[in-house]
Parts: structure tokens; C-alpha cells; sequence
């Protein structure tokens, strides 16, 4: 007499979603990116005729739908690549045209166009770095995964470190038989047919990835030594930080002289970037913002010039932070597109700094962005 239980309906994280979010995030940035760059380049062009005009939000939607299609119906592991690319490219193509879903007038150049899709961005990168951070060791995800693995076995692609670490994943499985009985009894059986020598494996070859990776690692250990990244940092972290300083600058003249003031603020409103005094105040906002960022990012190009490195990589971190995470968000609503080569030097400056911690200093990892 068989015996019923209720399913078990917590979900469970895919193996290698981080990979696969990653891919998204980068295709989703490159989309943007992408399609601010040609349209400013070709003048703006529109795709129909009369009353027609074909969006590239239309395009974004069709290639989520294609997207979508793919992770429904196919079960192959490339499969979620591709959908991770193309929801990418979707969503980069869809949002870019944000402007146009929230004003009366379709404006595609609304300013707050630019800071709503960067944050939509961030967003996307801290969930990221939470489902990164988040590795589930539970017998039913360990069991998810290694089914999700032995995939390539049905491909006749399964090579020895890939059944290394199926059998790791199996053999908790099997630990925690108090837990999951049933769960166990199924990972005994496949363990024991991986441990039989009745699957044949292949040569291991390396992914793309790993292929990525391990250059990715030459090319540092060659031409990035410990001398060569810090001295990268320190002009990287100096520049930025002067650049800020100078920012403020105006700021602190109308303080201290209140015809500068008036005279400033005229020629500000005069330029059409800002249209009323709460304009004006946020505008003043993000330059004392980037003056208080900038002494953080001055400060850690001393520290490490002087050989303080754990002071200084720990201020320029928490500084860039500041700057990704709020700096950015008003200086995309004065400057819109403009700021976008700055931006992804400020992304490559903090990734070189998260580098440095893991190669040279104490191998404890930063903090990362929490999303409250």
C-alpha cells in the first residue's frame, strides 16, 4: 500500500543562477548602452512611416517573448544562456524608452528617465549579489542540483569533476536521510550507479567560462602586479576625487559670497538644466554629495600612496559605493546620457578595488550592497 504525503513547494535556487543573472545584467547593460550610442549617432531614427512609428520597446518584447518561449518549452542547459541574453537585450531595449510610459507627452528624453533606469539597474545588480552570497546546502536543493548536473549525462557530456561534484551533492542528500527519507533512498541509487563505473565519462573540457576566467587570471598575474594595480587605483581614486572637489566648489563660493549666488544660479537657469528653485536645490544637493564622496575617494588614494592599503581600499570601496548608489542617481537626471563612459570607469574602479582585497590583502571579503 503506497503511502501520500504533501508536496514540498519551498522553492529552490537553480544551479549556476548567478551565472546566468550575471549574463542578463551585462546584456541588459549593453543594450542600453548600445541604443543610446546609435540613435545619438544616427540622429534619432524611426523605424515606419505616417502614423506608424516601431518602438525598440516592441523589439525588447518580442525578444522577452522569444526569451520566455525558450525557458518554457526547451530543457538544455544552453537554453537559459540564451534566455538570459535575450531577456537582457528585452528589458535594456523596454526600459530604455521609460521616459515615454511616464509623461502625458511620451517624452523620450524626460530627466528622470535616466536616474529610474539605473536604479532599476542597481536593483538588478543587489539582487544579484544576494543570490550570489546565498548558497543553499539543504538536501533538496543539493538533490535539484545534481539533477540538473546529471543532464549532461544524457548528453553523453558528463566529464569526471562533474561527477565529483554530483557525488558530493548526492552523498548530503544521503546524510540527511532523517530529514528527507525519500529524498535519500533516490540519491543512494544514483550514487550508486555513478560509483558503478556504468556511465561513461568524458575528457573534461573547459567551459567558456572557465575559459574566461582563467584568462581573465593570466592577464592579471602578468601584466597587473601588486605594483601596477595599486598605482591604477591611486589615479583612478585621485582623479575622481579632485574631479568632485571641484564640483563642490561653486557650492562653497556661494556661501561664502551671496552675490556669487545669485549670479550662479542665473546662469544655471539660463542653460534650461534646471526650471524651478526645487531644481536648484537638488542640483546643489548632488554637488555637496560629490564633494563629501570626493574627500572619501582623495582620501583612499593617500592612504594607499603612503602604503595604508586596508584603510585606503576600505574608504575608496565605501566611496564608490556612495557614488554608484546615490551620487549617480542625480547626476543622471541633470547630465542624463551623458555620464555613462564616467559611470562604467566609476563600476571598473570598484571592481578593481573588490581585486585588490582578493589578491593582496586580508582574503576576508568586503561587504556587499544590502537591499533593504
Amino acid at each position: 500500500m503506497p503511502k501520500y504525503i504533501g508536496a514540498i513547494r519551498k522553492p529552490v535556487k537553480r544551479a549556476n543562477a548567478e551565472r546566468y543573472l550575471l549574463i542578463m545584467l551585462l546584456s541588459f547593460a549593453a543594450a542600453v548602452i548600445l541604443t543610446r550610442i546609435y540613435l545619438q549617432l544616427t540622429g534619432f531614427p524611426q523605424i515606419g512611416g505616417g502614423e506608424l512609428h516601431i518602438a525598440h520597446m516592441l523589439w525588447g518584447g518580442l525578444l522577452l517573448f522569444a526569451s520566455t518561449i525558450l525557458m518554457l518549452t526547451l530543457a538544455n542547459s544552453w537554453a537559459l544562456s540564451l534566455s538570459a541574453i535575450l531577456s537582457g537585450a528585452g528589458v535594456g531595449l523596454f526600459i530604455d524608452e521609460v521616459g515615454k510610459f511616464i509623461t502625458k507627452t511620451n517624452d523620450y528624453f524626460y530627466p528622470a528617465a535616466a536616474p529610474i533606469i539605473y536604479a532599476f539597474f542597481l536593483l538588478t545588480v543587489m539582487l544579484y549579489l544576494q543570490i550570489r552570497r546565498r548558497e543553499s546546502r539543504d538536501a533538496r536543493s543539493e538533490l535539484y542540483h545534481a539533477f540538473e548536473n546529471l543532464g549532461e549525462a544524457v548528453d553523453d557530456d558528463l566529464d569526471v569533476y562533474e561527477t565529483a561534484n554530483i557525488q558530493v551533492r548526492l552523498e548530503r542528500v544521503v546524510a540527511a536521510k532523517d530529514d528527507y527519507p525519500d529524498q535519500a533512498l533516490l540519491a543512494q541509487a544514483l550514487l550508486d550507479l555513478l560509483q558503478s563505473n556504468q556511465i561513461t565519462l568524458v575528457e573534461h573540457q573547459p567551459t567558456r567560462w572557465e575559459k574566461i576566467a582563467k584568462s581573465i587570471k593570466v592577464f592579471e598575474d602578468k601584466y597587473f602586479k601588486q605594483p601596477v594595480h595599486k598605482i591604477i587605483l591611486v589615479i583612478g581614486l585621485g582623479v575622481f576625487g579632485v574631479g568632485s572637489l571641484i564640483a563642490l566648489a561653486p557650492v562653497v563660493l556661494a556661501i561664502a559670497a551671496p552675490n556669487y549666488l545669485e549670479q550662479i544660479s542665473q546662469e544655471i537657469i539660463a542653460t534650461d538644466l534646471i526650471n524651478n528653485p526645487a531644481g536648484l536645490i537638488w542640483f546643489a544637493t548632488r554637488l555637496t554629495l560629490q564633494g563629501m564622496v570626493g574627500l572619501l575617494l582623495l582620501g583612499a588614494a593617500l592612504f594607499l600612496l603612503i602604503g595604508r592599503d586596508q584603510r585606503g581600499i576600505a574608504l575608496g570601496y565605501f566611496g564608490l559605493l556612495l557614488y554608484l548608489l546615490t551620487v549617480n542617481l542625480l547626476v543622471l537626471y541633470f547630465d542624463q546620457f551623458t555620464t555613462i563612459i564616467v559611470t562604467l570607469i566609476q563600476f571598473a574602479l570598484f571592481i578593481g578595488i573588490i581585486r585588490y582585497r582578493q589578491r593582496f590583502l586580508d582574503p576576508q571579503p568586503l561587504p556587499v550592497m544590502h537591499h533593504q
